[in-house]
């Protein structure tokens, strides 16, 4: 069980979150889709731009950046407080840019800093919402929202079958959790470090993507852990909401 801070609230329009929620979702990667398209890219043909030593790397790559990720994360959390989502995107951009204006080289560096960054601003919306992301349960769910589609990728629905995923927080389930999202993380990544490759325009593509990962997967937390608190808040199954709100956008749940 996800451990909680707040108590829940008594009364609660379950419809209207669903509806707010939904629309939240349906936001997230409108407006950046059409930002990447100025690149001049298509998003499936980016990797091809990738020396084949760096394709075939990615997803062990991918793996270690997120444990690394979610053990500095924690340990920053000590010293830096949770920022406004404008900071974390104005963080993530500046970087991005600085990570572009160098290539490739310097985008492999400055890419497991954008994935703490980012998984710091989902423990911040984790707290927003309540929950303690100190917990090993909400750590968790921190990595689970990585596994949705990303801006770069066709949303095929499976971004929600990860919200409604199910594995028990026992032996190596964190373990598991990260190798089932790292292949799928890893072709998102794989995209924009692509787009980082392109010449004279890697500090703007760095800057762009960056721009539009940020502002995504924070509003894909609102969405996720949005849903968790409706579900204590309601007294409802999380499975029944996340059902109901899978029909308001369309989707099926695997």
């Amino acid at each position: 069980m996800i451990e909680i801070l707040q108590g829940p609230a008594t009364r609660v329009d379950v419809e209207a979150e669903l509806d707010r929620l939904a629309a939240r979702y349906r936001s997230a990667g409108g407006a950046g889709l059409q930002m990447l398209t100025l690149l001049g890219s298509r998003a499936e043909n980016l990797l091809d731009r990738l020396p084949k030593p760096v394709r075939a790397g990615l997803t062990g790559a991918t793996e270690q950046a997120l444990v690394a990720a979610m053990r500095t994360a924690n340990r920053s959390r000590r010293a830096v407080p949770d920022q406004k989502p404008w900071v974390n995107t104005a963080v993530t951009t500046a970087m991005g840019a600085a990570g572009g204006f160098g290539g490739l080289p310097s985008a492999l560096l400055e890419l497991p800093a954008t994935t703490t960054v980012l998984l710091r601003a989902i423990q911040g919306v984790a707290a927003e919402h309540g929950f303690d992301p100190a917990a090993a349960s909400v750590q968790f769910d921190c990595i689970r929202v990585f596994g949705s589609a990303g801006p770069m990728a066709d949303d095929d629905g499976t971004d929600l079958a990860f919200v409604s995923l199910r594995l028990t927080l026992s032996g190596n389930a964190m373990q598991r959790l990260i190798a089932t999202v790292a292949p799928r993380l890893a072709t998102v990544l794989g995209q924009k470090l692509a787009a980082q490759t392109v010449p004279v325009l890697g500090a703007v593509a760095g800057a762009t993507t960056n721009y539009v990962f940020t502002g995504y997967y924070q509003q894909v937390a609102q969405v996720h852990f949005g849903l968790r608190r409706l579900a204590i808040e309601a007294d409802l199954p999380h499975r029944e909401l996340s059902e109901r709100l899978a029909r308001r956008l369309g989707r099926q749940l695997a």
